[in-house]
């Protein structure tokens, strides 16, 4: 049985849409996809790059991303700058 603490999200409801995890995987096989033919391979390792930059480069990309998507969802919502 799952237990829940006062502070927890509400347990996920299953509603027929389609597993993330397979759209994760899907997502994944099309980037491979795109490795092998924009550079001739996949991703592999000791490939003469960084991963630990990468992943931090494309970290800060998405916390950027994330941030846009916030500041148009508040904007949107007729917040005061200050809470966009």
């Amino acid at each position: 049985m799952l237990r829940q603490r006062p502070e927890d999200q509400p347990l996920p409801q299953a509603n027929g849409l389609p597993y993330v995890h397979d759209l994760v995987k899907n997502d994944v096989q099309k980037r491979l996809e795109l490795g092998i033919s924009r550079y001739g391979q996949g991703l592999q390792p000791f490939n003469g790059r960084s991963a630990l930059q990468d992943v931090y480069e494309e970290l800060l990309d998405a916390a950027c991303y994330v941030r846009q998507k916030l500041y148009e969802e508040r904007k949107a919502a007729g917040l005061p700058e200050e809470e966009c």
